[in-house]
């Protein structure tokens, strides 16, 4: 099922951006959010942080979401605001990319990912994609096909993937996780499926913890009516999903638990996307950013069914059969 849309990091192991070099030029995609002004400042402020040291934003296509409007009113400001930083603002993804060697793709609005990664790919960009990855688990596929049949890396993450005790229990700090909570905001955005556009960041925390091999999910509400999802891993463990105003959560492990889901800023999921430019190799599997997606999407068939059980083996055949038509 999920293992069809599978490769390794292998198949990158011949494109690296010269891990070696110091001097790479990066470029945005999409100027309609806030994670661009943050990742800016860290790239073009002097003197660099080591994590980044060489790595410089030196060019941005503003056009993020085309119709959402909290998306699009935010472009002006940003432009500006990155253009005092050094930046070059460019009138297409084309000339972004004559002038760049690896991509931000920014753009608040998951439906255009696809459309702008493509050139991307064409163009042997890597290709770090801000949450969500696609506006559907359908484009999701076929970009990770896309990126597997131009052996061209690339990789999409929320910032809360790299809050300092969700990476601890990953590394086994408590060793395998049976059971995890995690919360978020959950705010919803009418063009993509619920959890994509804000729940994806407590989600993205609690398959850091989890891993692999969720099987199913139920749908409910809390006592005050906010989103609650669990899903089911193989080997009876489990992980709860609750829409919150805070970030954070649990996890129970085979020798305790801890805290997880804290959000520790967006320099670590930056260092993380250098190390990746720098290396080829992608620190979140296709495989794990599908399965995510795949659970989100569940999620809301099982809303669809009044809470039902969905496993995921119904909704990712169903994708990847619309996707490989």
């Amino acid at each position: 099922m999920i293992r069809n849309l599978i490769f390794t990091v292998g198949a990158f192991a011949l494109f690296s951006v010269n891990a070696s070099a110091q001097h790479i030029r990066a470029g945005i995609i999409g100027l309609d959010t806030s994670h661009v002004l943050a990742f800016t400042k860290t790239l073009n402020t002097t003197p660099q942080k080591p994590e980044v040291m060489g790595v410089h934003l030196v060019a941005a296509y503003p056009q993020g979401s085309k119709d959402i409007e909290s998306s699009t009113k935010r472009v002006p400001e940003y432009t500006e605001k990155v253009k005092a930083l050094g930046v070059e603002i460019v009138p297409s993804i084309n000339d972004l990319l004559d002038k760049v060697d690896v991509v931000f793709l920014e753009s608040n609005d998951g439906r255009v990912h696809l459309e702008q990664i493509l050139p991307c790919i064409e163009a042997h960009k890597p290709v770090f994609i801000d949450k969500p990855i696609a506006g559907t688990l359908v484009d999701a596929i076929k970009i990770f096909d896309a990126s597997k049949k131009a052996s061209i890396p690339v990789f999409s993450s929320s910032s809360l993937r790299f809050g300092k005790g969700t990476q601890a229990v990953r590394g086994g700090s408590i060793g395998t996780v049976k059971q995890a909570e995690t919360t978020s905001p959950a705010s919803l955005e009418e063009h993509h499926p619920d959890l994509f556009w804000y729940g994806i960041h407590g989600v993205e925390s609690l398959f850091t913890v989890m891993g692999t091999g969720c099987q199913s999910v139920k749908r409910g509400t809390t006592a005050d009516g906010k989103i609650t999802v669990t899903g089911t891993w193989s080997g009876g463990r489990t992980g709860t999903f609750t829409e919150a105003k805070a970030y954070g959560g649990k996890a129970v492990g085979e020798t305790g638990e801890a805290a997880i889901g804290t959000y520790d800023g967006y320099d670590p999921l930056l260092f993380s996307a250098v190390h990746f430019f720098r290396t080829g190799i992608a620190p979140v599997s296709p495989e794990e950013t599908i399965e995510i997606y795949a659970f989100m999407e569940a999620a809301d068939e099982s809303k669809r069914r009044s809470g039902a059980e969905v496993t995921l083996k119904e909704v990712m055949d169903k994708a990847l059969a619309e996707a490989r038509k």
